[in-house]
């Protein structure tokens, strides 16, 4: 936060390809019925690619394995279909929306048009959608990548302006070929000898919000032959191919245009000149692949029938999704629906996994269409549970939950799917953190380890310590919490089903790379790391008060941000406040802002909810407005719902009078300092906290100036909110000597990671060093600075990764404040650095909706598409005068920086992903 009158400020794309990120928001419970019935539930899948999933729920429960009497056996059900006879004790048929990917290709020609005087360029697209082509032109003389409207006569109709440097096209289907059956297409007139030097432009799909780019950069057709050369450039090739659809054979020739080659004198005048020499166009015309993600509606169904002859409970299951499928089940006792193996004998092609639960191949049906299986069930077990594991690694489950499905029993024929406590709860899971629970079997373990991190913690905590133990002796200290910390998670890691066999026992450092799925887990959220991979977004300005209706705003960028890959959002201050932008909190209950009203609050946090992006809420605690003076005239009693007295102010604020306790950080002020230490304070806050969670929505808090207020408060809060996410801003300033930046800077990262430490790492917080280093390291070129003396990361992210919230600019330090501005020019360096390397990044709203979008959208694809986490490991390759260079997981290489580098050869390949100005980004093969 940052306001005028103040001196403390607040520091702190690969456009995604059809993702439905869209997600029911509750689990439903039926009543025991006799009857049949159809759900009207949507399902979620998990893919072993896919880590933007989260588990959330309340409590956690202890797996039990038992061994039930139990007996299967494995027939073909084709006939299930007819099956609706009066034994069918349970019919329930889930529906499944998953997502395959397709191939296709998109095709650009250029030849001559009709007037063969002119040129014709046709871009076309053989994928389903609703494609538009976004497209400018480039003129001879321009400077940079900039884009321009092209001339009136060059655009097709049905063309939309874009504000004044781009046209959209919609691109119009054609049938009459039977080689195709959906070619989409435009066609552009070109006039030769104009001053027109390329034509610019990338596909979109309407359907799905999704960009399409060449090699991660806009489109780039040259009408003059003395272009640089660049990877985005579709150039001219000598003869043509078949152009499918309606365009029918080409013969292998090679067009050039007739035109005369006329010069263009430069003149005197201020009008646009040119010298266009050679300028002869040459026909061509080229493919290029692209995919698509597009969703494919299939069904599972599920029946019971009890067997006259043995009594037991005779469960028809069958898909008609394609391919192999594995089924994951187990079985349980009672309402707990603790997982159990069964014994022997199992049905054909039955394993079991890890003495857990077990896996069946599903048998393909008689009329080819799907798989089925048929088991037979004891009347002592209360539930089935499976999931399903496609050939592709997807697994398949009910909205991240298991699969259950009630058996009758004697006493009660049928149960409800789900209990009335767990109604509401949504159950996706990607990581589990070190800071879930542990299993009771694992506890003598666990209990050991965490005792001995509790000892290094205060070992190294403590104020004598810090003074006499050297700085490498304290990051040995760190590194052995983080080594105790991945082996206490490993053993709970190990003791858990989960449904991918890559997961069970992997170090920390790499297993949120993975997807893990529990039978019947509580969640425990992990509020410093979230899943570990996510993208945090900050969605809002320094301006953005100012419309007054922000909410609404931003609720049309939703879905958007979400192809983006944003996984969570930052709102602002939501309260009252004496300043509009709301850092100056005044009636905390008053949900009434600059930024809209409280029910535009609640639609805007539905609306991210439903696009599957987590919601944080900017909230001010170190301080607040009071609402009367006292007798001496000093604004120090408030008002509203929490009407504290001058008791609930630090006693050492100089300017306010309060009648607390000293304060247990730095002052801020412009406004009273709370006293996080009075007990009716905390209490007040925590149920405002929590009142912010069930009345609004908010998954997570951004928690400002925590210099303020010991780190050891924030704990508390977040324990009673339990909050998805939280990350605290401690920006203080860095080191410098006579005005340099110092190189060494692991006093200021101490103290952002004391502050973490303090909270029992249930918070994270903005990495302000790793932003420091990066000014002075692009701004001086002397990217010598982005390596400590360790050969690591400098910032927050070389010593505590999974707490390091790294971003290059947010509404103080950038917008129109400009407290601490990231080099100009420099914001993609930035960008590339912090989107590869591990911790949790941010991005700010300014950037990814400018000129820039289009190259952060591709680096939130590659850190997606390699699985990069928040504790993804980084080798640093070059760290000199211009050139910082790093491998990441051994899945990525980067450097930023003027200087060369290449990624080193061996084993693996390397392919460009990304180039830009000073960046550029590698993926291994």
């Amino acid at each position: 936060m940052s306001i005028s009158t103040t001196l403390s400020f607040d520091p702190l794309f690969s456009f995604n390809h059809c993702v439905n990120r869209e997600r029911e928001p509750s689990i439903h419970s039926s009543k025991p019925k006799l009857f049949s019935r159809t759900s009207s539930s949507t399902f979620t899948l998990f893919n072993s690619s896919n880590n933007n999933c989260s588990y959330n729920f309340a409590s956690w429960k202890p797996h039990k394995f038992h061994t039930p009497k139990f007996e299967a056996f494995a027939t073909n059900t084709d006939t299930l279909e007819s099956l609706q006879s009066s034994d069918v004790l349970f019919d329930q048929t889930f529906p499944i929306n998953r997502t395959e990917l397709v191939e296709g290709k998109i095709f650009v020609r250029l030849d001559h048009g009709k007037d063969l005087g002119n040129w014709e360029l046709t871009v076309g697209c053989n994928l389903t959608g609703k494609w538009i082509l976004h497209w400018g032109v480039s003129h001879v003389d321009d400077v940079g990548s900039e884009w321009d409207q092209p001339p009136r006569d060059m655009i097709p109709p049905g063309s939309v302006p874009i504000k004044d440097y781009a046209i959209e096209t919609p691109m119009l289907k054609s049938l009459s070929s039977a080689e195709v059956d959906a070619l989409h297409e435009v066609k552009i007139d070109i006039k030769p000898n104009t001053d027109i030097s390329a034509i610019n432009f990338v596909l979109k799909d309407e359907e799905t919000g999704a960009w399409y780019q060449h090699k991660g950069r806009d489109f780039k057709v040259p009408l003059v032959n003395y272009l640089k050369d660049d990877a985005n450039i579709i150039g001219s090739k000598k003869g043509f191919s078949l152009w499918p659809g309606a365009f029918g054979q080409i013969s292998n020739i090679l067009l050039k245009s007739d035109a005369t080659h006329d010069k263009v004198e430069d003149g005197n005048t201020g009008s646009r000149t040119t010298q266009v020499e050679n300028s002869q166009l040459e026909g061509f015309y080229v493919e290029l692949p692209i995919t698509k993600e597009i969703v494919v509606n299939n069904s599972i169904n599920v029946s019971i029938r009890k067997c006259p002859e043995t009594a037991k409970n005779n469960l028809y299951l069958e898909t008609d999704i394609p391919g192999d499928i594995l089924l994951h089940w187990g079985v349980c006792r009672d309402d707990l629906r603790w997982w159990e193996i069964p014994p022997a004998p199992h049905p054909p092609e039955t394993i079991a996994f890890k003495d857990r639960a077990l896996r069946t191949k599903l048998q393909s049906r008689d009329n080819g269409v799907g798989s089925s299986l048929q088991l037979s069930l004891g009347e002592e077990l209360s539930g089935f549970l499976f999931v399903l594991k496609l050939n592709d690694g997807t697994w398949i489950n009910d909205m991240g939950d298991d699969f259950y499905i009630p058996l009758p029993r004697s006493s009660s024929l049928i149960i409800g799917k789900r209990d009335d406590q767990f109604e509401g709860v949504q159950r996706e899971v990607t990581e589990v953190t070190e800071e879930s629970g542990q299993e009771e079997s694992a506890s003598t373990f666990t209990d050991e380890i965490i005792n001995e991190i509790r000892h290094l913690v205060t070992d190294i905590s403590s104020e004598k310590n810090r003074k006499t133990k050297s700085k490498e002796a304290q990051e040995s200290i760190l590194q052995e919490i983080e080594k105790l910390a991945a082996e206490a998670y490993s053993i709970f890691r190990s003791s858990v089903p989960t449904f991918s066999e890559e997961t069970i026992v992997e170090s920390e450092a790499a297993v949120e790379s993975k997807t893990v799925i529990f039978p019947e887990l509580p969640p425990q959220i992990s509020s410093g790391t979230g899943t570990g991979y996510e993208i945090l977004c900050q969605g809002f300005n320094w301006e953005s008060h100012k419309s007054g209706r922000w909410y609404v705003e931003l609720k049309d960028k939703a879905a958007e941000l979400a192809s983006f890959g944003v996984t969570v959002i930052w709102l602002p201050p939501p309260t009252e406040s004496v300043s509009p932008e709301g850092y100056m909190p005044k009636d905390l209950y008053n949900l009434n802002s600059r930024y809209g009203t409280i029910d535009q609050l609640k639609d805007v946090v539905k609306t991210f909810h439903e696009v599957g992006i987590k919601v944080l809420g900017d909230v001010v605690l170190n301080h607040r407005c009071a609402h009367y003076k006292n007798p001496n005239g000093i604004w120090n009693l408030f008002g509203g719902r929490l009407n504290w007295d001058d008791r609930a102010i630090v006693a050492d604020d100089p300017h306010f009078q309060g009648r607390g306790n000293k304060s247990s950080g730095d002052n801020f002020h412009a406004a009273p300092n709370i006293d996080h230490s009075q007990e009716f304070v905390r209490k007040d806050l925590k149920e405002w906290l929590l009142w912010l969670r069930r009345e609004i929505g908010y998954d997570g808090w951004r928690l400002d100036f925590v210099r303020g207020f010991w780190g050891g408060y924030v704990k508390d809060y977040l324990e009673a909110s339990e909050p998805y996410f939280a990350v605290g801003e401690y920006w203080d300033s860095l080191s410098y000597t006579y005005g340099e930046m110092d190189h060494n800077q692991d006093a200021h990262r101490q103290r952002i990671v004391d502050w973490i430490n303090a909270t029992g790492g249930t918070a994270g917080a903005f990495d302000v060093t790793t932003k420091g280093i990066l000014h002075s390291a692009l701004e001086k070129c002397e990217y010598w600075r982005l390596s400590d003396q360790k050969g690591k990361p400098p910032g927050v992210l070389g010593w505590w990764p999974s707490r390091a919230v790294t971003f290059i600019e947010n509404h103080d330090t950038g917008s129109t404040q400009g407290h601490w501005r990231f080099p100009s020019g420099k914001e993609m360096q930035g960008y590339a650095y912090t989107l590869t390397h591990p911790g949790t990044p941010s991005v700010f709203y300014d950037h990814l909706f400018s000129q820039y979008k289009t190259e952060i959208s591709t680096l939130l694809s590659i850190r997606k598409r390699n699985k990069i986490h928040c504790r993804s490991t980084v080798k640093i390759c070059k760290a000199e005068r211009d050139v910082y260079a790093a491998l990441i997981d051994e899945k990525v290489a980067m450097k930023i920086g003027p200087g060369q580098f290449e990624p080193p050869s061996g084993s693996q390949k390397w392919s460009s992903a990304l180039e830009g100005r000073d960046y550029k980004i590698w993926e291994a093969s």
